[in-house]
């Protein structure tokens, strides 16, 4: 466990074996034993020094970790990344994964931001052990209603000196801070009221003057920690001055609140992102005065843009709540976020979360911005959906083609064949529906008269096309395709040896002709399926369907010359587009 030197003072072990009751029930008790008051002495040094993350994590209690978001927005990635890792963590050495909601920020936070941050933490499959919805033994887990046990840390931090009045009006404060600046100083508080007496305190007290609670902090001295990915971070207090821990409103401010829940919930790692670094420097000092061990802190790089700028919503979605409505699958997010600076030192790029926890290490976690790749999170994803069984990305298209209003129905053998058929290009769900359609339309004239179809028509196609419609009249067609892909394989067989065709020669042209392309899925399968959406009657009118009947009567009336003598202009204006 984290540990700070210097001047004596109290330690309260804040593991469940042998936590004090009111680490258990939310009601204050102290020993008898006074916190020394160190902020008098106003020049001291300390340091945090954390165990290497070897998996023999100190014998005090199990590792708890805790992910406190604020409900103000949606789940940034950036959040979930830090959850992800705090989760993977816990998971790894049998710890518990804690979550905390921190809405102080009263004017901001909402119950509604609340439900969806908590809404896409389980849709990525982001279980906690303690928190909103759970309970445990260290609650309450919202800091709105954490207000009294603040208040009693706070007075307490008042009785032993390390906190006093400041009555110091916004005036005053914008003043010190304009003085500070003409003498190119840092912007701290200038300790008016640290040394106040009793009188004068007394007698603001008694015009009731708003007053906020400052954190006396030493005049010199360090603060140096251990970071687990960053390594050795040390800090000079004279950068620091004197800092409000409580509002004049009665309110707790973040640094405080974090100190006291941390240690009050018995966490042992904080692993949080790299902005709150600074932070470190105050929240020590407020781990010192109250007596709490340090718990092991562990500060993420940033997620970038591909500028490596900070990610933000200008540069595309950036909410797991916005991925998740693109048709992300959890796993695919999951799986993208854990290497956005972290790996298993393999090639392996592909994990479930399962496999993470074998395998995730916080000493694994790099200490540079990782950069956010929307074409490789899209890929991955696709990578995770072909990876699920069959029957349950059938059910994921076939619902998202019904919804759509693509097909009367979601589940069947023609969704399941056209699912297996199309899968491959396919990365997110709304893929499927342009595939779908793709198979579904029949852009022959826009295909004839490309310049790419130039070979296909100079090889004879009207003739090839005069033999199929022949087939296809004759029932020689129909009646293969009843007999499914094996059907097909036979008829294309006798069907090249009479017109004494094979390879590319046979089956480019058959592609043009039935399904109006020139690239495309299995081209047997294609066609069967387009059969089968012909009989089954669950493609709906919006579909835009082409049947074979349409698509043969089309081919009845193309002509022939008129597209062949047109081939040289349109093949001129396709070459001078591109």
């Amino acid at each position: 466990m984290a540990a700070l030197t210097g001047a004596p003072w109290m330690r309260i072990r804040v593991f469940p074996e042998v936590a004090p009751p009111f680490l258990r029930h939310s009601s204050l008790y102290f020993t008898n034993r006074r916190v020394s008051n160190f902020c008098r002495i106003r020049n001291f040094s300390v340091s945090a020094s954390s165990i290497p993350d070897n998996g023999n994590i100190a014998a005090e209690g199990v590792v708890r970790v805790r992910f406190a978001p604020s409900p103000t927005g949606n789940l940034h990635v950036g959040g979930a990344r830090t959850a992800l890792f705090n989760y993977l963590f816990a998971r790894s050495k049998g710890g518990k994964f804690v979550l905390r909601i921190e809405d102080t920020d009263l004017e901001r936070s909402t119950k509604e931001s609340e439900e969806a941050v908590l809404r896409d933490l389980s849709w990525l499959g982001l279980d906690w052990d303690e928190g909103p919805g759970i309970g445990g033994d260290y609650g309450p887990y919202r800091q709105s209603e954490r207000n009294l046990l603040y208040k009693q840390y706070a007075e307490k931090l008042m009785e032993t000196g390390d906190v006093y009045r400041c009555f110091c009006s916004s005036e005053e404060l914008e003043k010190m801070k304009e003085i500070a600046k003409l003498k190119n100083l840092p912007p701290v508080y200038s300790g008016k009221w640290a040394n106040a007496t009793d009188e004068e305190v007394e007698e603001e007290l008694a015009k009731g003057t708003p007053y906020t609670y400052r954190f006396r902090v030493p005049k010199e001295g360090f603060l140096k920690i251990n970071d687990l990915i960053r390594g050795e971070v040390s800090w000079n207090l004279n950068t620091l001055g004197d800092f409000v821990i409580m509002r004049s409103n009665g309110q707790p401010v973040y640094n405080f609140c974090v100190t006291v829940d941390d240690a009050t919930m018995a966490i042992s790692h904080v692993i949080r992102a790299e902005e709150h670094l600074p932070n470190t420097l105050r929240q020590a000092l407020i781990y010192k005065s109250l007596g709490f061990p340090m718990p092991n802190f562990a500060h993420v790089s940033l997620i970038l843009a591909p500028d490596r700028s900070k990610l933000s919503k200008r540069h595309g979605a950036t909410s797991v709540g916005q991925f998740r409505e693109m048709g992300y699958l959890p796993q695919g997010m999951v799986n993208y976020l854990a290497l956005l600076g972290w790996g298993d030192g393999t090639e392996n790029e592909f994990f479930t979360l399962e496999q993470l926890v074998e395998s995730f290490s916080i000493d694994r976690v790099n200490k540079s911005g990782a950069i956010f790749d929307s074409t490789k999170l899209r890929w991955m994803n696709g990578q995770h959906l072909r990876a699920l069984p069959s029957d349950e990305l059938t059910k994921l298209v076939g619902g998202r083609w019904k919804s759509t209003g693509m097909l009367t129905e979601s589940e069947g053998a023609f969704i399941e064949e056209a699912v297996e058929l199309l899968k491959d290009g396919i990365d997110v769900i709304p893929d499927s529906d342009k595939q779908l359609s793709n198979l579904l339309s029949y852009p022959l004239h826009d295909t004839l008269t490309s310049a790419e179809a130039k070979p296909v028509l100079d090889d004879n196609l009207s003739d090839f096309s005069a033999s199929l419609i022949a087939a296809y009249d004759s029932g020689e067609l129909l009646t293969a395709l009843e007999g499914g892909h094996a059907g097909w394989k036979n008829w294309v067989k006798s069907f090249g040896k009479t017109l004494k065709r094979k390879g590319k020669s046979l089956f480019m042209p058959l592609r043009v002709l039935l399904t109006g392309k020139l690239h495309g899925p299995d081209m047997g399968a294609s066609v069967v399926l387009l059969h089968q959406a012909g009989i089954c009657g669950v493609v709906a009118p919006q579909a835009e369907f082409v049947p074979l009947n349409e698509r043969f009567n089309m081919l009845r009336k193309l002509d022939w010359e008129a597209l062949t003598k047109n081939l040289p202009l349109v093949e001129a204006t396709a070459t001078t587009s591109n």
